[in-house]
């Protein structure tokens, strides 16, 4: 088992950051002989960009031994990530975290719930071409997250938080979404500010940075009985049922249509507060970018109120996943009323 001792990419003025390296196109090679990009000794690479020796703080690295594809990212990646930045949270001011793309949005979500009350900088990045590509992005969205998670004002961390920096773009984790596969502005933010814009200078938005107080904890434990079900035209009620009164499921997300709104029919309420009687929860998020859940809008969504149905209000799937994992394994609230608190930015309250 990898034992995630740092070394030493470089030293520097006082200020120490920590490379995570999980994987993902950022640090791929492309390999001749199997015609695919396949990951490579990403430390040798770090050492090889002179930029990095202009940049003021002392740098160093942790690697997985196996870098895997973001696809295969899950629970246990969530918790071991975690773990890291615990261990070695006193030691470091910042963090920067290279993971691949495809589920960035959903690994910020999940650290931002096991990270509470952070204090200094989680930067997740990542590239759409590797390192070794002319016209990579990788050597600017790693610079500038190592600039980021380094910034600090009157000796305390501009941006305390877990997020995403990518292209220009510095995003709330639990906030961002991965929204294009061949551009390199791959992610967005549809219903928070961007807590940063990055030209020439770094202008960040105090006004929308979470500054939390009280003491950060860490969380060891997530839930994996969690379901996701997309609601389409013409759903049968045995799709449904598979989700809803799945013995291995306690909690679903129900992906639902505009401000919050599925079918009316007997046969779809009636399987869902089943499901509810039985004891799992289940969260109403839209399948809109942007936009929020307004259940009771609509009588096709005050049905759903009436029986239940937990609102996700502007939360992103990513963000949705993240907290319900979390919150299943919390004994001391209902999930009702952690899904009605704003516990890492994730929802815009009333």
């Amino acid at each position: 088992m990898t034992n995630f001792n740092p070394i030493t990419i470089k030293t520097g003025n006082g200020t120490r950051i920590l490379i995570i390296y999980t994987g993902g196109t950022l640090g791929m090679v492309f390999d001749e002989e199997k015609k695919t990009l396949v990951p490579f000794r990403f430390h040798d690479t770090l050492r090889k960009l002179p930029e990095l020796n202009h940049l003021p703080p002392e740098i160093h690295l942790v690697s997985f031994e196996k870098p895997f594809d973001s696809s295969d990212v899950d629970a246990d990646i969530y918790l071991t990530l975690a773990g890291i930045i615990e261990r070695h949270y006193h030691s470091y001011d910042g963090f920067v975290i290279i993971h691949g793309t495809d589920t960035m949005a959903f690994t910020a979500s999940a650290l931002s719930f096991l990270i509470h009350n952070p204090h200094k900088p989680i930067v997740l990045t990542g590239a759409q071409l590797p390192i070794g590509i002319p016209r990579t992005d990788a050597r600017e969205n790693l610079i500038t997250s190592i600039e980021i998670a380094a910034a600090r004002m009157n000796n305390k961390a501009i941006v305390p938080e877990v997020c995403i920096y990518f292209n220009g773009r510095l995003l709330r984790g639990n906030r961002a979404r991965k929204r294009e596969s061949s551009q390199f502005d791959a992610f967005d933010s549809e219903n928070y500010p961007y807590l940063a814009e990055i030209g020439v200078y770094i202008d960040y938005n105090f006004r929308h940075i979470r500054y939390s107080e009280g003491e950060t904890r860490f969380y060891n434990v997530l839930s994996d009985e969690v379901s996701v079900l997309t609601l389409f035209p013409g759903i049968s009620r045995e799709i449904l049922r598979k989700h809803l009164l799945n013995e291995s499921t306690r909690g679903v997300i129900l992906l639902t249509y505009g401000s919050g709104n599925a079918p009316s029919a007997d046969w779809f309420i009636d399987t869902l507060k089943q499901g509810i009687d039985s004891g799992k929860a289940v969260l109403n998020i839209t399948q809109c970018t942007g936009g929020k859940v307004m259940m009771g809008k609509y009588a096709s969504s005050q049905r759903l109120k009436d029986i239940g149905v937990i609102s996700g209000s502007d939360m992103t799937l990513e963000a949705a996943v993240g907290k319900m994992m979390w919150g299943l394994t919390r004994t001391d609230t209902s999930l009702k009323e952690i899904f009605a608190q704003n516990l890492a930015g994730e929802i815009s309250l009333p």
